[in-house]
């Protein structure tokens, strides 16, 4: 029977890392942002704590993937401490949420900024964003290392793109008698707070795909933890100063009402602006939904095998050593709700609620394995604990609250598709194995 290739370096997880978390959101979220958060201040603010909760994040995912170097990732941790129904629950949401939601959101962003440099109409957008998924499909079945190649190039490319937004928001600021930028602070609602933090969240998750490719990965003991937490880092130091960019480029107030902030904080400073932003965005979504197409398939391959989900997923292709029908399953239902979604506001608010819920979830799981297992072999131990852990948990289960309270429709959609998915496991745990 064909297995997984182990193909994947540190340098590649990364990328994957990396790239996971840096599509669309770093782009299209800012307006929003600043439009709740109306100061140059609380901006920033709220990007640091999305940078806390990732660099914690990732130190405490880092212990449980050295712990569980085990395809599947954050799904093996719920497995290990939870039980199969917890990590059924995980993977299905994944499925039916999370990945196949964030998918069809930077498919669609993909379109939307293609459709800046070719008109292609309301309709056009929505083909066009479907065989883009079409295309990072056949992309990553026909190899791990061919995926890799895919996420380290696209990758590569998106950091370049931010450098130079970067470098050209600072060179602005101190070559031009543009006044200071007021940084005080301003008190604003709490809930505000967390609703702009649904933006910040959605531009930073990612940084755990590194661990769903463990059983791919040479040496994933120290590769797998050491690839998240430069991924989380990288990210954090890349958002700051794009930040700080735009602020130096645009007043506040025209940040928030832009409907696409690089394109016009570039596009002050040269004429060509907007058509490089809109390349730079186009070829960072379309990177990011092949990194995804990459990475979460693995969690279905991983519960096929476990006998709770459709056997089928778990055959490995014999000539390319990819999990053929998993990457194919997720990609269909991506597809199928670019088409009726339709908008990128209501797929990131339905992705990102019920994708920390579960990440709470697996970093919680760090205590309970700390008692169940005192004497497992870890070749990285989070550093402060239990205080890094606590923080990470701490965050994300206050986002979560007023998530609810914030934005309750996309909220009590995934709750209700969990509900579902703790229908469909009996089911499966029943039979065990389906033909």
């Amino acid at each position: 029977m064909a297995k997984l290739k182990k193909a994947l370096s540190l340098y590649g997880l990364t990328m994957v890392a990396v790239g996971s978390c840096i599509g669309s959101g770093i782009f299209l979220t800012p307006s929003f942002i600043a439009a709740e958060l109306p100061s140059a201040f609380n901006i920033l603010a709220v990007w640091t704590l999305g940078g806390i909760w990732a660099l914690t994040g990732a130190l405490t995912f880092a212990e449980l993937g050295g712990l569980f170097p085990k395809t599947g990732g954050v799904y093996v941790y719920l497995q290990e401490a939870y039980g199969n129904f917890t990590a059924f629950l995980y993977g299905w949401t994944i499925l039916t949420v999370v990945t196949s939601g964030a998918i069809a959101a930077l498919a669609l962003a993909f379109a939307r900024y293609l459709d800046v440099l070719i008109p292609l109409g309301e309709e056009g957008i929505k083909i066009a964003g479907m065989l883009a998924i079409v295309v990072v499909t056949l992309i990553n079945i026909t190899g791990v290392k061919m995926g890799e190649i895919f996420a380290s190039f696209f990758t590569t490319l998106k950091l370049l793109g931010i450098a130079f937004i970067v470098l050209t928001g600072v060179w602005f600021f101190f070559s031009n008698d543009t006044g200071s930028v007021d940084f005080s602070p301003e008190a604003v609602p709490t809930t505000s707070f967390a609703v702009a933090l649904i933006g910040v969240m959605w531009s930073f998750g990612g940084w755990h795909h590194a661990s769903y490719l463990a059983g791919e990965t040479s040496n994933p003991q120290k590769t797998i933890p050491m690839a998240m937490f430069l991924g989380a880092l990288i990210v954090t130091i890349t958002y700051l100063l794009a930040n700080l960019a735009y602020i130096f480029l645009l007043p506040v107030e025209d940040i928030a009402n832009s409907s696409a902030v690089a394109s016009d904080a570039i596009g002050k400073i040269f004429t060509w602006g907007g058509i490089f932003v809109a390349v730079l965005i186009a070829a960072s979504t379309f990177g990011s939904a092949g990194i995804y197409t990459l990475s979460a398939p693995r969690i279905y391959f991983a519960m096929a095998k476990d006998g709770v989900f459709f056997k089928f997923l778990s055959e490995v292709h014999p000539k390319w050593q990819t999990p053929v029908w998993a990457i194919a399953l997720q990609s269909i239902w991506s597809i199928l709700l670019l088409r009726f979604w339709s908008t990128f506001e209501n797929l990131i608010a339905y992705v990102v609620f019920m994708d920390i819920l579960f990440m709470t979830l697996a970093g919680i799981g760090i205590f309970l394995f700390r008692k169940r297992l005192p004497n497992a072999e870890r070749p990285y131990k989070v550093l402060g604990y239990p205080v890094i852990p606590l923080i990470f948990a701490g965050i994300s289960i206050w986002f979560l609250a007023y998530t609810l309270v914030g934005r309750p429709e996309q909220a009590i959609g995934g709750l209700v598709l969990v509900a579902i998915g703790s229908l469909l496991f009996w089911i499966f745990f029943k039979k065990r194995a389906i033909s």
